[in-house]
C-alpha cells in the first residue's frame, strides 16, 4: 500500500473509491477505533455495491431503507448500524469503506 497521506482528502476520506482496499479499510476502521468484524464488512461491501450503482455515498436514513429493503429489518436499522459505526454510522462506514462523505450528514 502507497502512502495513505496521499491518497486521502483533507476530511481523511479516500479520493478515490477505485484505490480500496481490504487494508485501507482496516487503516481507517483503527483511526476510528473501531475492530471490524463480518458484520462490519457486510455493511461496507454492500455500501460500495451501492456506490457502484448510485455513485453517492447514502446519508443515514437512505442507507437504512436500502439495507431493509436488500437486507431485512435485522440489519436494516438504525440502532444495529450504531451499534457497529457508534459515532456516526452513515459517515463512519463510508470512510470505511473508501467512499465520500454522504451529503447531508454531519
Amino acid at each position: 500500500m502507497e502512502n495513505i497521506e496521499t491518497l486521502i482528502d483533507t476530511h481523511g476520506f479516500l479520493k478515490d473509491y477505485r484505490q480500496w482496499s481490504p487494508e485501507i479499510a482496516l487503516f481507517f476502521a483503527r483511526q476510528e477505533h473501531i475492530e471490524l468484524t463480518q458484520a462490519h464488512w457486510q455493511i461496507i461491501y454492500f455500501l460500495r455495491k451501492y456506490y457502484e450503482v448510485h455513485q453517492s455515498s447514502p446519508a443515514i436514513r437512505l442507507l437504512v431503507k436500502s439495507l431493509k429493503e436488500q437486507h431485512g429489518s435485522d440489519i436494516g436499522n438504525s440502532l444495529y448500524l450504531q451499534s457497529l459505526f457508534p459515532i456516526s454510522p452513515a459517515v463512519q462506514a463510508a470512510k470505511i469503506a473508501g467512499l465520500p462523505k454522504p451529503k447531508r450528514c454531519i
